[in-house]
C-alpha cells in the first residue's frame, strides 16, 4: 500500500526563491542530520558522492584519463551520401597522409561487424550497401587527432559510390512498406464490431494527421572510448556508456573474444539521455579493434559535427487518426496510425514503438480503441533511445486528439478531458488489460 504523504512535502515552493528556501520547504535538515547521527543509511538524503569533484572542475571524464605512452588516435571515415552501394575503396591514399598508422575497413575486423543492440542489422562499418549520410566506412589510426581526422575528412574522394534516391521520411518508408520491424496492432474492443463499428456509429466524428519532431541528446561530453589491450589478448575499454555491460558483449563479439577478456570501465558520463544507451556500441567497437590490431592504446574522441551525422535521436513520428466522440465530447472510439522514423537499423525502435502504441491512452478511458505501429526504415541515423522512450510520442498523439475535439465542439480543453478520465471502479483498465490503481 501507499504511505500518505508527508505534510511537509506538499508544501508549494517557490519557483525563484533562495534555493536553501526551497529545500527547506521539502526537507527538514535538522531531522535529516539527526537520522544520520543516529546511524540510518537508507531513507535520508545524501550528498551526490561526485558533488565535490563536479564542482570544483576536478571529476575526471574519459578524454581527461592520462593518457599512456604510444596512444593512438582514431577517426572515422564517413559516407557522402545517404543511399547507395560501395563498390572501391581507395584506402592506400589515405595511409600516405601524413601521421597516419593504420586503415581498417569492415573486411579487417576479426570478429562479428555488428553492433546491433537487439536485432544484430547495424554493421559497425559499411559492407557494402550506403545506409545514410554519415555511415561509418573505414577507420584512420594516427600518431594525433588532427592527423587522424584530417585524413578521415578525404573519405569523399576516396569512396565509389553507386548512389541511389534515398528514404527520409517516416510517411515515405510507410508508403512504400519499408520497416526494420514487423508492424505491431494493439486493440481493444468494448462493443460489437470494435473501433471501426464505434466510430461508425459515433454522432460526430473528426481525422487528421500531423508529425512530431525528434530532438537530439545534446549530450555535453560527447561519445568516445579509450582501449587499451591487455596481457593474454585482454582489452580494457574506458567507454562513455549508459550500458557497459552491453559494450562488453558487442565489444567481445568483434574481436572474437570470451565477454571475460573484455572489460569495460564507465566512471561517469558528461550526459546521456538514451544517445549512450546502444549507440556508444559503434565507438567501442572501432576503438578496441584498433587496439587490438596495433597492440598501443587508441583513443577514438568523435568530433560534434560527427557525433550529430553518426548518432540518432528521438523518433520522430507521423500520424493518421479518426475518432467518433459524442456532443459532450466522450470519446467512444479511436483508430490511430503511428509511424516513426526508425532509420537505417532497429536499434530500440522496437521497445519505443511498444510504449508509444501503451501510451496512447495517456490518462483516458479508450473503450473501443485500434493502434497500429510502424517502425519505418529510412536512410538516416538509426534513431535510439531518449527521455520517455516513446511515451512522449504516444501521449501527444491523444493529447492533440481532445485539443481537435474541443475545438470542434467550441468546448473548453480541459472539461473534454475531465469527462474522460479513467475512472476510480469502473472505466479503469487500459487497452493493454492492466488496472489502473491509486487513481486520484
Amino acid at each position: 500500500m501507499n504511505k500518505p504523504i508527508e505534510a511537509l512535502l506538499l508544501q508549494p515552493a517557490e519557483a525563484f526563491a533562495d534555493y536553501l528556501k526551497n529545500a527547506a520547504a521539502r526537507i527538514d535538515v535538522g531531522a535529516e542530520a539527526k537520522a544520520q547521527q543516529d546511524g540510518a543509511r537508507v531513507g535520508i538524503s545524501r550528498p551526490h558522492e561526485s558533488a565535490q569533484l563536479h564542482v570544483a572542475g576536478e571529476a575526471t571524464y574519459i578524454d581527461d584519463i592520462p593518457e599512456l605512452a604510444g596512444t593512438l588516435h582514431c577517426a572515422l571515415g564517413l559516407s557522402p551520401v545517404a543511399n547507395g552501394r560501395l563498390t572501391g575503396m581507395a584506402l592506400d591514399v589515405i595511409r600516405a597522409l601524413p601521421g597516419v598508422v593504420h586503415v581498417f575497413s569492415a573486411a579487417d575486423i576479426p570478429g562479428t561487424n555488428d553492433c546491433g543492440s537487439i536485432v544484430h542489422d547495424d554493421p559497425i562499418l559499411c559492407s557494402g550497401d550506403i545506409r545514410h549520410l554519415g555511415q561509418p566506412v573505414f577507420a584512420v589510426i594516427a600518431e594525433t587527432r588532427d592527423a587522424a581526422r584530417r585524413a578521415a575528412a578525404r573519405a569523399k574522394d576516396v569512396l565509389t559510390i553507386e548512389t541511389a534516391p534515398p528514404v527520409l521520411t517516416p510517411r515515405e518508408a510507410h508508403a512504400k512498406g519499408q520497416y526494420v520491424l514487423p508492424p505491431m496492432h494493439l486493440e481493444r474492443a468494448t462493443n460489437e464490431g470494435g473501433a471501426r463499428a464505434a466510430i461508425a456509429r459515433a454522432p460526430r466524428r473528426l481525422k487528421g494527421t500531423f508529425d512530431v519532431g525528434g530532438q537530439e541528446q545534446f549530450y555535453l561530453e560527447g561519445q568516445i572510448s579509450y582501449a587499451i589491450p591487455k596481457e593474454g589478448g585482454a582489452m580494457h575499454v574506458h567507454c562513455s556508456t549508459q550500458h557497459p555491460s552491453e559494450m562488453q558483449h558487442l565489444v567481445a563479439h568483434a574481436l572474437h573474444l570470451h565477454a571475460n577478456e573484455v572489460h569495460v570501465e564507465c566512471r561517469r558520463m558528461g550526459g546521456g539521455f538514451g544517445g549512450k544507451e546502444s549507440q556508444s556500441g559503434l565507438f567501442a567497437c572501432v576503438a578496441a579493434i584498433a587496439a587490438h590490431k596495433l597492440q598501443r592504446p587508441v583513443k577514438l574522441r568523435l568530433d560534434r559535427d560527427d557525433d550529430f551525422l553518426i548518432t540518432g535521436r528521438r523518433h520522430c513520428f507521423w500520424y493518421e487518426y479518426e475518432v467518433g466522440y459524442d456532443d459532450e465530447g466522450h470519446i467512444l472510439g479511436a483508430e490511430i496510425t503511428m509511424v516513426s522514423r526508425a532509420g537505417h537499423s532497429a536499434d530500440l525502435s522496437g521497445p519505443v514503438m511498444t510504449r508509444a502504441l501503451c501510451h496512447f491512452d495517456n490518462a483516458y478511458w479508450l473503450p473501443d480503441v485500434s493502434m497500429h505501429g510502424y517502425s519505418g526504415k529510412t536512410n538516416t541515423q538509426s534513431n535510439t533511445a531518449f527521455r520517455g522512450f516513446g511515451g512522449p510520442q504516444g501521449a501527444i498523439a491523444i493529447e492533440n486528439i481532445m485539443d481537435s475535439v474541443a475545438r470542434a465542439l467550441g468546448r473548453d480543453p480541459l472539461d473534454v478531458r475531465r469527462i474522460n478520465f479513467y475512472g476510480k471502479t469502473e472505466r479503469n483498465v487500459t487497452p493493454y488489460d492492466q488496472v489502473v490503481t491509486d487513481n486520484i
